[in-house]
């Protein structure tokens, strides 16, 4: 891991240095355990700040269109993804871009940790495993324990594109039931579902962490902020969160990269991917369409065929 961080610092510096790039966007440590944090680096100098371990989970992507002129960024493979769709959506211009792949074993999820150890005082990375002191106790953790869901069903951690790849590739194992987590959510029952999601929606405080977080919620003014037509009260309850979180859904359809940022980012712990989970699943069935693997696979919803499914339509 040390080498890929001295390689990172190396070749942000080399960017910067050049002119080639006004700014490499990639991760620093944070100033809680195991939460490294976005960092925007402008010259070669503090290209030093630069660090890569299983703490960085944000999708960089996020990032990239907040910065007019040339940049560099850091891809794991979900971020490479996002970056294929900004591209096809016109929100960023390829030449702009100087991708530095690197391939992702997948990031800590610090809500396991904390339910068995309370909250993390300090933690050390090292060897494929998580040393952990805790408020309630220490533990000792390999990271396959404690890894973000979202990671557990990656296809790719590998960039799906970039102009240089850093450190080795990871093979990918075949998945024995694909979308797994969907079938189980599908053989429940009405009410079953009915009573999970309900469940998930009381705990949503609507403060938006997901759509802040998610590299494909650009829209500069949301359909929840919208007065005319006035989508949504002030308030939170439950048919309102699900009406957000439903309506962020469709607006992913097609789009949504399983990176997982969203819920990551809730501070509630809302399971929001399981709507996303499902959504992509469908895409996929239907419209043999995966989101940002390739530049030049047209989006879903910008193809017709003349085979598509049309289940949909009432035929006499």
């Amino acid at each position: 891991m040390s080498s890929i961080i001295e390689d990172i610092r190396e070749t942000a510096r080399q960017l910067l240095a050049d002119g080639k790039v006004d700014v490499v966007i990639g991760y620093e440590k944070g100033s809680l355990p195991l939460k490294a944090t976005p960092c925007f680096v402008r010259t070669a100098q503090d290209a030093e700040k630069l660090i890569w371990d299983e703490t960085c989970e944000n999708n960089l992507a996020a990032f990239t269109n907040k910065f007019p002129g040339k940049k560099a960024i850091i891809a794991k493979g979900c971020d490479s993804r996002a970056l294929v769709v900004l591209m096809q959506e016109n929100q960023l211009v390829r030449d702009d871009l100087y991708i530095v792949g690197v391939s992702c074993q997948g990031v800590v999820d610090k809500r396991k940790i904390e339910a068995e150890l309370g909250e993390i005082i300090e933690a050390t990375l090292a060897d494929g495993k998580v040393s952990i002191k805790g408020m309630s106790g220490d533990g000792v953790f390999t990271l396959a324990e404690v890894k973000d869901a979202t990671c557990q069903t990656c296809r790719y951690p590998n960039p799906v594109i970039e102009d240089v790849h850093l450190g080795a590739t990871i093979e990918v194992p075949q998945q024995s039931v694909p979308f797994a987590d969907v079938v189980a959510m599908e053989n429940k029952s009405d009410s079953e579902r009915e009573a999970y999601f309900g469940e998930q929606m009381d705990k949503c405080i609507r403060c938006y962490s997901c759509r802040n977080a998610c590299p494909l919620c650009y829209c500069q003014e949301c359909f929840v902020d919208c007065n005319t037509p006035r989508w949504l009260t002030g308030g939170v309850d439950r048919a309102e969160n699900l009406l957000f979180q439903a309506g962020r859904v469709l607006h992913l359809a097609g789009r949504c990269v399983d990176c997982g940022a969203c819920s990551r980012a809730c501070p509630q712990g809302v399971d929001i991917r399981a709507l996303n989970r499902k959504m992509s699943r469908d895409v996929l069935e239907m419209y043999h369409h995966e989101s940002g693997i390739g530049e030049d696979v047209k989006p879903a919803l910008n193809v017709y065929s003349g085979d598509d499914p049309e289940a949909f339509l009432v035929k006499e």
